[in-house]
């Protein structure tokens, strides 16, 4: 088994570490290799080629970086090319997802919003695969049984369409504990997006294991359900009172956010 880390943004986007201090977090965490998917529009030409080469660098026989990139696309929906670090010209998400497909990669919608699924339901190609748990959009306790529904109803149409896990990791102080252990003991780029692609893996969290299928108990998706409210309350109420402060020109203190940002 190889444990690693899925969408995952160090600061040439928007994260707040350097690819070294990733390497240092996710080895300390027992990680053998991190699939790294920076947002694709922070990039031009000689940059793309550092952040591709500075991947290699840092990889050696005890752990990988996998470069890849996170597509915006249209009405706000992410695509994520796994194993693909080429721009793409389009912000269509069925062109995207047909250009990583076509460059080699695997293309995986981001933490899918409610009210983007029937559109995703409709998409032709249809991804391989689909973020089910996001736990910085989903939060680190549930994740949303909905997305789980979504992608069942996918399923019907692409049977081997993957369920995917991500900690879409940002944060110095960011929860990261879903990790992904993938079957196989061949610590290659080419070999760990086959498995991926295959469904050779399942994720991990907190002693809980979850099917690259994407398919649990009714029983444990009632129990998600029931926790992920419950955080969706309590985010949504801190929610408001930042909103509260940020009219008073304040602003919430760096250590608050961070602290919550471990928290939630």
């Amino acid at each position: 088994m190889l444990r690693g880390a899925l969408h995952v943004h160090s600061t040439y986007s928007d994260g707040e570490f350097t690819l070294a201090e990733l390497r240092d977090e996710l080895s300390a965490a027992g990680c053998r290799f991190a699939c790294i998917t920076d947002h694709s529009d922070w990039f031009d030409a000689p940059k793309l080629e550092g952040y591709v080469d500075e991947c290699r660098r840092l990889s050696d026989d005890d752990f990988l970086f996998i470069p890849g990139l996170e597509y915006s696309c249209a009405n706000r929906m992410h695509i994520l090319g796994y194993g693909v670090s080429a721009p793409i010209e389009s912000d269509h998400p069925e062109t995207v997802i047909a250009e990583i497909r076509r460059l080699g990669g695997l293309a995986v919608v981001a933490h899918p919003k409610n009210d983007a699924f029937e559109a995703i339901e409709q998409f032709d190609p249809l991804p391989d695969g689909l973020e089910v748990w996001n736990t910085k959009y989903d939060g680190q306790y549930a994740p949303r049984p909905g997305t789980f529904a979504l992608l069942a109803r996918l399923q019907a149409r692409k049977g081997d369409l993957r369920a995917f896990y991500g900690l879409d990791l940002h944060w110095r102080k960011q929860n990261r504990r879903l990790f992904v252990d993938v079957i196989g003991e061949t610590l290659d780029a080419d070999a760990v997006l086959s498995a991926l692609g295959r469904g050779d893996y399942e994720a991990t969290k907190d002693g809980l294991r979850f099917p690259s299928t994407g398919r649990l108990p009714a029983a444990a998706l009632a129990r998600f359900e029931r926790v992920h409210a419950r955080s969706r309350r309590m985010r949504g109420a801190i929610g408001t009172i930042k909103s509260l402060v940020d009219r008073t020109g304040l602003g919430v203190p760096d250590l608050v956010k961070a602290q919550l940002r471990r928290i939630f």
